[in-house]
């Protein structure tokens, strides 16, 4: 995983910094300047212009102007101070405007040549580094960030990922964690585990999964929610479901109808919600599947239950069992739990809602945040916006399901990160402009290792 820090924990980590700043700027320089030469394709004959602002950003700008002049390269620094209305043109633009700590607008000036890429140090000027919002005037749109130590959450949210082209991190001798990167980081296809292959003693209660799903009508949702935790690791899926849901259930799974009666010990995991409703009947149903104290993973119109006085109970009774609880909401879902949109801090949303529910919550979005109790974040960016389309979520749920009966409840922050991961690296296998939930289901076993 890659740490992700934010402004102001980078700003302890400078500090902290046991080398003197002259050395940690031209460390940073040589890294803007390796990338400068690298995204013109050369040296000589090139022309740069450098936009150097006030602070350590402005001198990393400045070093790296150096830099290049001595490798034949004409470079031309403006501060931003006296910049005029216009840039001269040039073959490359250097932002070292302003880095993380900006908190108020910024307007830079035109550039002389809009065709030419721009290099971002640390981060696009003007973008917000804990939230990637875009602060007052519009931001020079970089083909390459590099930024310096770790990730910063604007990189990652927001108009982030829009106006930072690709971004790399510099190692410059800062000390960035082990704690750093268990706090906040970055999941990457290196994190992803492969499913346990078993032994010949391997039983198919070794990873089973009950679903409570379906209600009426809306028996896809639940059909979604079983093949995906088949897929994905459980061995055996149980599903609670009424008939009246209407739809073909997956050959492979025993279905039941409501109320829930099972034996609870021979489950690794419940998942609820999918299809449930949202009546009376649904409350109670989600109220019994909570009580069995399994893993349980709350999705859809689980969700939106979690406030009945039944359904509240239950999770009260649950809060510091050993039986922890997975929460999978998208915004508008999540205002239905908290009252109110998470907002532009997603880390901040996500961690008050983990708080609040004793749980781990995945936070569904561009990208997808992964909180738990404990105040650790993972940030999920696989996958595009084709996800947002019906059945997706039902899809998650499963999956999440399925890897918690096949690996157990440890980790467990890391293991929904995982699955999230696969989500979209799922949606990315997928080509064309549009993808349907069960395309998901065929991906999957492409992916996942």
């Amino acid at each position: 995983m890659i740490p992700v820090v934010t402004p102001v924990r980078m700003a302890e980590i400078d500090a902290a910094a046991p080398e003197p700043v002259d050395v940690l700027i031209e460390r940073a320089a040589a890294a803007v300047a390796r990338a400068a030469v690298e995204m013109m394709g050369g040296r000589y004959g090139r022309r740069v212009v450098v936009l150097a602002g006030p602070g350590n950003n402005g001198a990393d700008g400045r070093a790296a102007a150096r830099r290049l002049r001595r490798d034949g390269v004409r470079v031309r620094v403006v501060s931003v101070a006296d910049a005029p209305e216009t840039l001269p043109p040039a073959d490359l633009y250097i932002d070292a405007a302003f880095g993380t700590g900006l908190s108020r607008p910024h307007a830079p000036p035109q550039r002389g040549r809009l065709d030419a890429p721009v290099l971002a140090v640390d981060i696009p000027s003007g973008l917000d580094g804990l939230t990637g919002e875009v602060l007052g005037e519009p931001v020079w749109a970089a083909q390459r960030t590099v930024t310096f130590a770790a990730l910063k959450p604007g990189l990652l949210f927001g108009k982030g990922p829009a106006v930072c082209g690709a971004t790399t991190v510099a190692d410059i001798g800062l000390a960035v964690g082990d704690a750093d990167g268990d706090a906040c980081a970055l999941f990457t296809d290196a994190d992803v585990e492969a499913l346990p292959a078993g032994t010949g003693a391997t039983h198919k209660w070794d990873g089973a999964a009950l679903v409570v799903a379906g209600s009426p009508g809306m028996g896809g949702a639940a059909s979604l929610a079983c093949s995906a935790a088949l897929r994905s690791g459980a061995r055996m899926v149980h599903l609670c479901s009424p008939a009246a849901a209407g739809t073909a259930w997956p050959v492979e799974v025993v279905r039941s109808e409501p109320p829930l009666a099972v034996d609870a010990d021979r489950f690794k995991v419940c998942a609820a919600g999918p299809g449930l409703g949202t009546d009376d009947q649904a409350a109670a149903r989600l109220a019994a599947a909570l009580a069995l104290n399994l893993p349980t993973v709350v999705d859809a119109d689980g969700l939106r239950l979690l406030r009945d006085p039944a359904v509240a109970a239950v999770i009260g009774r649950r809060r510091g069992s050993s039986s922890p609880l997975v929460l999978t909401p998208h915004d508008g879902e999540f205002e239905a739990l908290m009252s109110a949109r998470p907002g532009p801090d997603r880390i901040a949303a996500a961690k008050h809602a983990a708080a609040r529910f004793d749980a781990v919550v995945l936070l569904k979005g561009g990208p997808t945040m992964v909180a738990d109790a404990d105040g650790r974040i993972r940030i999920v960016s696989s996958g595009d916006a084709r996800l947002a389309t019906a059945g997706t979520g039902d899809v998650l749920t499963g999956m999440i399901a399925g890897r918690m009966a096949a690996f157990g409840p440890e980790r467990l922050i890391d293991r929904v990160a995982e699955t999230a991961h696969l989500h979209g690296r799922a949606a990315s296998a997928i080509r064309g402009p549009r993808l349907v939930a069960s395309d998901l289901l065929a991906a999957l076993p492409t992916v996942t290792p």
